[in-house]
């Protein structure tokens, strides 16, 4: 059974778009209906793949964000990329993409761990801690969770409205925004790197030995999990997944 499942998972299958949303100017929410989808953990992702009517293809790999059958991913449009530009300006609801997975078993969370969790998003690093997020509450769980999102500006959060809307009423939830370059007009922070003192403050301390998630370009998270390990943090239980 467990080779066969490991097989399901690297099976190409094609899936269709069910429906398309802006999350910010430059980034796109996809959901994809795909058949036979064999669900998946919060914090796994996909590998997508195109392939050009002369043969020519290219995969790239995106975290899923949803919680449910569907499969939606959070797509940062790269001006001279290969696939997002199709994927967030071109590909109509219908059409159909290759998708294989779900993949990955480290950086996932589950809804049986009771352990604190910190969650630190840089940009669109957010799309698989927004998995978490919605399973957390769809399970009704009470872990609690503590999010610090990096961005560089107000225009840049992607699901800004859902997030708000969660800390207001999913109990146990804190976000914690931090605005690199253009902070809210009347905000009392000026806008800064997310260093130290924010995540010594807002993340959960290290004696309560909590879950963290770290997920955003590599520098960045290369910087933020050095910084939990300078806290004190147990390496081991410091989860990382980088991008760019």
């Amino acid at each position: 059974m467990a080779r066969a499942a490991i097989s399901g998972r690297l099976t190409w299958r094609v899936a269709a778009l069910a429906s398309a949303s802006d999350l910010t100017k430059s980034a796109r929410s996809l959901v994809f209906d795909v058949p036979d989808w064999p669900g998946h953990l919060p914090g796994q992702h996909v590998d997508l793949r195109l392939t050009a009517e002369d043969g020519y293809s290219v995969q790239r790999s995106y975290s899923i964000s949803s919680a449910s059958d569907r499969v939606e991913l959070a797509v940062q449009r790269v001006e001279d990329g290969e696939v997002s530009p199709y994927l967030c300006d071109v590909l109509p609801v219908g059409g159909q993409i290759e998708l294989r997975g779900p993949v990955g078993g480290w950086f996932v969370w589950r809804a049986t761990d009771q352990a604190p969790v910190t969650l630190v998003a840089g940009g669109s690093g957010i799309a698989p801690l927004m998995a978490m997020i919605r399973v957390r509450a769809g399970e009704g769980s009470r872990v609690p969770f503590r999010l610090i999102y990096s961005v560089r500006t107000p225009d840049d959060v992607m699901f800004a409205d859902e997030l708000r809307q969660r800390a207001r009423e999913d109990a146990g939830l804190d976000v914690k925004i931090v605005y690199t370059r253009q902070a809210p007009e009347g905000s009392p922070e000026p806008p800064g790197r997310l260093g130290v003192a924010t995540i010594n403050t807002h993340a959960w301390p290290a004696e309560f030995t909590p879950a963290v998630f770290v997920c955003g370009p590599t520098g960045f998270v290369e910087t933020v999990s050095d910084i939990f390990v300078a806290l004190g943090h147990d390496p081991r239980r410091v989860r990382t997944e980088r991008f760019g």
